[in-house]
């Protein structure tokens, strides 16, 4: 039955609502070094950790997208290599009917804050079988990095444009 102001029907409502599904999840790529073992097992002295994240997303169709999180954890012991993983962690989504405005924040805030729980999972379950204790990575707040890189990507734009031709 359609509304008698709008025309709009039920169905209709139905077929523009927006639509946010995980189609699958997988690791792309993975690797784990521990280039000291055994010695490095033993190690008594406090790792150095650096921990760093990234998101990238392509289109596959006009409304998938695959969204890949990146995480790589670099320890060192005494400025020796204690172990490095790489972990490249993807989904794939399908986005329909989301405004054009909303649809990048969503990809690059909503998909990895999905995904992020199992990387992490994969991260501790890979340095623990490693020999290591589990690397726990603490929650990262996917809006606070998406607005850096919107600064940073403003910010080159800026300096881009003051240079001369």
């Amino acid at each position: 039955m359609a509304d008698e102001k709008t025309g709009v029907t039920a169905e209709d409502n139905e077929q523009n609502a927006p639509g946010f599904n995980v189609l699958g999840q997988y690791i792309k790529d993975l690797s784990f070094e521990n280039p000291g073992a055994p010695q490095s097992l033993a190690a008594k002295a406090q790792p150095k950790l650096a921990i760093n994240i990234n998101v990238q997303a392509n289109n596959i169709s006009e409304s998938d997208f695959e969204v890949s999180l990146q995480l790589s954890a670099k320890s060192e012991v005494e400025g020796k290599p204690h172990f490095h993983l790489e972990l490249d962690y993807c989904g794939l989504f399908r986005l329909e009917n989301i405004p054009k405005e909303h649809l990048h924040p969503i990809v690059m805030i909503e998909c990895p804050r999905i995904l992020f729980p199992f990387a992490r999972q994969i991260t501790a379950d890979v340095t623990r079988n490693g020999g290591f204790p589990p690397l726990m990575i603490d929650p990262v707040d996917f809006a606070a990095l998406y607005r850096q890189r919107m600064e940073a990507e403003m910010q080159k734009r800026e300096e881009e444009n003051k240079k001369p031709n």
